[in-house]
């Protein structure tokens, strides 16, 4: 593997002696990613599950805070966070080190906005923000598929955070790509609202769920494709025509609250509201005259105080 920093190309055997410049605590953004349109196709031998989606990542995130130290630590600003090897931050760590046969060490600061059990992706896009703020202090950069091979053993879908923009996943969400302008500029600015009630949804009890409602559960890839094309190619149609996730009705058999806040929002404000990935969080689009607070008061008495709500943009 070919590793490269910038004083240039540096040998295996440099590897081993070469001491990391002196820097700076530095801070990353870790943003929350939306699934817009999520088509669950198959279950594949491996036992993962192939997938057509169109993802957005938003303004809003976590925020990374790293500097150089003596071994590897992380704390969280969120103590319900587990700190030890289990998170995805400390694995990129390792994943980093073993890639670049880097023999330093960081201390890992978390400050957590985005909530866990989400659907939004915080884990893995605070993965990838251990990877790209290890680059930096280490000064060890991996080519881009390099960097998208390591992303891709710590999660699925941590190689989306290495794309800008609005993405298609296929795969089991290793495989992205750039949403085509035509659409993507559709979706990019579009003003959203994120809220989440008090409890999570475990991802792998959704996907065990989905599987036991196959086949029908199932999109079959082709009917996926040609649903992503043919919005895809209709310069008149809304970002609301593409939302669509055959993982809420799982979801929603179970955890009730859900689909009976999504329709009170669709009959009192007129919004198209959709769950993100495999839940609980929610979303819906809203028009930038829309005043929020009816929508967030509504929120509140369905799920209570403890619901989070946050309002973003999709970048």
């Amino acid at each position: 593997m070919k590793i490269k920093n910038p004083a240039g190309d540096i040998s295996d055997n440099e590897r081993s002696s070469t001491v990391s410049t002196v820097v700076s605590p530095i801070s990353i953004f870790a943003p929350a990613k939306l699934n817009l349109f999520l088509a669950i196709t198959g279950r594949r031998p491996d036992g993962f599950h192939d997938l057509v989606s169109v993802v957005a990542k938003l303004d809003f995130g976590d925020t990374l805070h790293v500097e150089p130290a003596k071994g590897l630590a992380l704390t969280c600003s969120d103590p319900a966070v587990p700190c030890d090897e289990s998170n995805l931050v400390l694995k990129a760590a390792r994943a980093f080190a073993a890639a670049t046969q880097w023999g330093g060490g960081a201390r890992f600061f978390l400050e957590k906005r985005i909530p866990i059990g989400a659907g939004l992706g915080g884990g893995s896009s605070d993965a990838v923000a251990a990877l790209r703020a290890l680059a930096r202090i280490s000064s060890r950069i991996l080519a881009p598929t390099e960097l998208t091979e390591v992303a891709a053993q710590l999660g699925s879908d941590c190689p989306l955070f290495l794309a800008s923009g609005p993405v298609i996943m296929r795969g089991r969400g290793e495989k992205v790509e750039a949403l085509p302008e035509r659409a993507a500029v559709r979706l990019r600015g579009r003003r959203v609202l994120v809220f989440k009630p008090g409890f999570g949804i475990s991802t792998p009890w959704a996907y065990a769920r989905l599987a036991t409602g196959a086949p029908a559960s199932y999109l079959p890839a082709a009917e996926a494709e040609a649903r992503l094309e043919a919005w895809s190619a209709d310069p008149e149609a809304p970002a609301e025509a593409l939302l669509w996730n055959n993982m809420e009705p799982p979801a929603f058999a179970k955890f009730v609250a859900l689909p009976v806040l999504l329709e009170q929002l669709r009959s009192e404000f007129g919004l198209a509201p959709r769950m993100s990935g495999s839940g609980s969080a929610c979303f819906a689009f809203l028009d930038d005259n829309v005043t929020i607070a009816p929508i967030v008061a509504a929120i509140r008495a369905a799920w209570g105080a403890s619901a989070f709500v946050e309002e973003a943009r999709l970048s």
